[in-house]
């Protein structure tokens, strides 16, 4: 799986920085070139990696916290939401309207923050009163058009407002 080539691609890197570190020699300038290959490599990784693990552990509960992390508009809604296709799409449904700021939520879409403070994906309004919604994470809400690619696993400072 993925999951598993990206575990052995890491110890792999890993083991490759411990033997350069352990080395102590004089750098050469290859050894250097090395060193600076596998920390290059290793940065590269990191963040399509955390993203991604991100995602894949995404639970229920863990979306719904995420939608009131993503828009100051749903705060105090008590979102409940079930798995439609594992770790991509959720449907949540609110316990309590959203602030009444939009006559007709159809078709709104908001972000949805993780509990890091990265948006992780996006939901979409299914109903005027914005009570029920469609949540997508990772490149599914990017292909809903509910978020940009660039927006994606962007670090916030709170929900958003407006």
């Amino acid at each position: 799986t993925l999951t598993d080539r990206l575990a052995a691609l890491g110890d792999a890197l890993e083991a490759a920085a411990r033997r350069d570190l352990a080395a102590q020699a004089p750098m050469r300038p290859r050894s250097r070139r090395r060193r600076l290959l596998v920390v290059g490599l290793a940065a590269a990784l990191a963040a399509p990696v955390a993203a991604y693990a991100a995602v894949r552990l995404a639970s229920p509960e863990d979306v719904a916290r995420s939608m009131p992390a993503g828009t100051l508009s749903l705060a105090g809604t008590e979102p409940a939401c079930t798995v439609v296709v594992e770790d991509v799409e959720f449907r949540c449904t609110l316990a309590r309207a959203p602030a009444p700021e939009v006559a007709d939520w159809t078709g709104t879409v908001e972000p949805t923050v993780d509990a890091t403070g990265h948006v992780n994906g996006g939901c979409r309004s299914l109903d005027a009163a914005g009570m029920t919604w469609s949540c997508y994470l990772g490149a599914a809400a990017v292909d809903q058009q509910i978020v940009d690619a660039g927006f994606l696993g962007e670090a916030v400072s709170g929900p958003g407002v407006g």
